[in-house]
């Protein structure tokens, strides 16, 4: 979404408020947790609507169930004035860290974290993330060959998101397929 001056920001955020407290309730009514709701694009928007079942999976079958769900509750509501698609979609494997407790789920494996505010003087880390004390997400990053632990405040972090890394996609897998054994039997 294009922002325009102080005054766009404010209209932004008060919409994205408004988005949130509309179809966070509707996605949990659903039996799903929503990651991530995003309004992309100014000449054509679009409706993001990330989500994922409580074990964390999210399928073809339980995104259209979710789009269902959530037409009704857009169709009633009207919350966007102009067109717009709604795109409901999983995390992926590479997925965002949105919430606190997906820092401490995700505990093993690589992520990449913008903050709002700097650092000592940075912004952007890559790193293994190490988990949660308190509020904040603690990762060894790796500068110029040597590691050092840093504590980042939850509250002031911009954007996250895991790294595809092999060990990711092995755990994926491996997940998927203890899914699909004990659905068989």
């Amino acid at each position: 979404m294009a922002l325009h001056g102080l005054a766009g920001m404010r209209n932004e955020l008060s919409g994205q408020i408004a988005l949130d407290s509309l179809i966070a309730p509707a996605v949990e009514a659903a039996g799903y947790r929503l990651v991530r709701l995003r309004v992309k694009g100014a000449m054509r928007k679009t409706l993001q609507v990330m989500a994922e079942r409580p074990d964390g999976q999210m399928d073809v079958d339980d995104c259209a169930n979710l789009s269902r769900a959530l037409s009704e509750v857009l169709e009633a509501a009207d919350p966007i004035s102009d067109e717009y698609v709604l795109e409901v979609s999983s995390p992926g494997i590479d997925r965002p860290l949105t919430a606190e407790s997906d820092f401490a789920r995700f505990a093993g494996h690589d992520a990449r974290v913008e903050m709002t505010d700097g650092l000592a003087g940075r912004k952007r880390f890559k790193g293994l993330l190490i988990g949660l004390d308190g509020h904040d997400v603690l990762m060894d990053v790796s500068d110029e060959g040597e590691t050092r632990r840093v504590r980042l405040r939850a509250s002031d972090i911009a954007e996250a998101k895991l790294v595809l890394t092999d060990r990711l996609i092995r755990e994926s897998l491996k997940a998927r397929e203890s899914k699909e054994a004990k659905a068989s039997h």
